[in-house]
C-alpha cells in the first residue's frame, strides 16, 4: 500500500465523515413506499463489477416492470456494456459525455439513486450530492452514515452480487441469493467464435485465462505452460485479452493438448466459450464472474488480500481458491494449481 494511496483513502474518509456531520439525514427503515418509476444505480468502473451488478438489474425488472432503470457509469467499457443490457433503459456516461450528463440528468429528479461502492468514493459521494433523487441508498459502513435515506444491510465480506442485490430489500422485495447469479448481456458474435463453438462440445474441454487485471494478478507464461503439460489427458482453450494474444499464440504452439481457438472480441463471446468448458482456471479477474454466470467451476489463483477472497470469490458454483503468501499471484506454485484443479475435476 503506497503513501499516495494512503493519503487518498483518508482524503475519501474525511470527506465523507464532514458530508454525514453536514447533512446529519436520519436513516430511515425500510420498506421504500415511495414512488419507484425511475432508479438510477452509480455503476462501479471496471468490468467484473459491472457484471456483479447485473443481478440486482435482472431482479429490478422483474420487481418493478414499469420502472426505467438507469445507469451513471464513468468508464467507456462499462458504459458499452450496459448499453447492451435489455434490463437497463438508459445509459448515461458522465466522463465520456458530459454535455448530455448535465443536460439530460442533473436537471431531472429520480425516484430513487443508489450508491453501489461500500466504500467512501469521493465520485460517488460528489453524485449523490447533484444528482437529484426523492431517496438515496448506500450499502451501509461508518462513512455513509448521515449521507442516505437508507443504508442496505450486508456483511463487508459478503459476495458483492449479493451485496448489490441488498436494495431489493429496500424496496421491500428482498431476493434470495440464488437469484442472484450474475449474466453478461449478449453482444456481437463473430463467425469465426461461432464456427469455434461449432466443434467443441459441451463441457469437454477446460479452460486457462492467462489475462487478469494488473501486473500482480498475473501468472507467468512458463507457469502456465507447466499446468498443461501436468494434464496431458486433458484438452485446454486458451482465453486472453487482446494484449495477450501473442502470450496466447505462444501457448497454444506449446503444448499438443491446446485447442486453438479465435480471438475474443468482447466479454459475451468469451462468455459462450466459457459456458462450453468444465472447468476455467483464471487469476482473480473479470472471468471469475463470468464463469459464475455460466455455472462453470472454477480454480481461482489470488493474492493474499482476504477481502478479495471474499468479497469478489466465484459466486454460485463449485470452486476451489489457490492463495498467495503475497500479494503476487505468480507466487503460488504450479504445484498447488494442480492438486486445486485434481480435486475440483474429481
Amino acid at each position: 500500500m503506497t503513501k499516495d494511496w494512503k493519503k487518498k483513502r483518508r482524503f475519501r474518509q474525511s470527506f465523507a465523515r464532514f458530508l454525514g456531520s453536514v447533512l446529519r439525514k436520519p436513516r430511515q427503515t425500510g420498506p421504500y413506499d415511495g414512488p419507484k418509476n425511475s432508479i438510477l444505480i452509480l455503476a462501479q468502473e471496471k468490468f467484473g463489477d459491472a457484471i456483479l451488478l447485473t443481478p440486482l438489474l435482472r431482479n429490478l425488472k422483474a420487481g418493478f416492470p414499469s420502472a426505467s432503470v438507469e445507469i451513471l457509469a464513468f468508464s467507456k467499457t462499462v458504459s458499452a456494456f450496459f448499453r447492451s443490457d435489455g434490463n437497463v433503459d438508459r445509459v448515461h456516461y458522465a466522463k465520456g459525455a458530459p454535455l448530455r450528463y448535465i443536460r439530460e440528468v442533473l436537471p431531472r429528479r429520480f425516484d430513487m439513486l443508489f450508491n453501489t461502492k461500500d466504500h467512501p468514493s469521493t465520485n460517488f459521494l460528489l453524485q449523490t450530492l447533484l444528482v437529484r433523487a426523492r431517496c438515496t441508498v448506500g450499502i451501509d459502513n461508518e462513512f455513509h452514515r448521515g449521507i442516505y435515506d437508507y443504508l442496505t444491510v450486508a456483511a463487508f465480506h459478503a459476495p458483492i452480487a449479493f451485496k448489490n442485490c441488498s436494495l431489493l430489500a429496500v424496496l421491500g422485495k428482498p431476493a434470495p441469493e440464488k437469484e442472484c447469479r450474475p449474466y453478461i448481456p449478449p453482444m456481437p458474435v463473430s463467425e469465426a467464435v461461432r464456427n469455434f463453438l461449432g466443434t467443441v462440445g459441451e463441457r469437454t474441454c477446460c479452460g486457462i485465462n492467462i489475462s487478469a487485471g494488473g501486473a500482480t494478478r498475473c501468472w507467468t507464461e512458463e507457469q502456465w505452460t507447466a499446468l498443461v503439460r501436468t494434464f496431458p489427458e486433458e484438452r485446454f482453450v486458451i482465453l486472453s485479452s487482446p494484449s495477450d494474444l501473442e502470450e496466447k499464440k505462444r501457448l497454444e504452439r506449446s503444448a499438443g493438448n491446446i485447442l486453438p481457438s479465435p480471438e475474443t472480441s468482447n466479454i459475451y463471446e468469451a462468455g459462450l466459450i466459457t459456458a462450453r468448458l468444465k472447468i476455467l482456471v483464471t487469476p482473480d479477474t473479470a472471468m471469475v464472474h463470468v464463469a459464475s454466470s455460466t455455472n462453470t467451476p472454477v480454480t481461482g489463483l489470488y493474492g493474499k488480500a482476504p477481502q478479495d477472497r471474499s468479497r469478489f470469490s466465484p459466486f454460485l458454483v463449485d470452486y476451489r481458491m489457490a492463495i498467495s503468501h503475497t500479494a503476487l499471484v505468480r507466487d503460488i506454485t504450479v504445484e498447488t494449481v494442480a492438486g486445486l484443479f485434481r480435486d475440483l475435476r474429481g
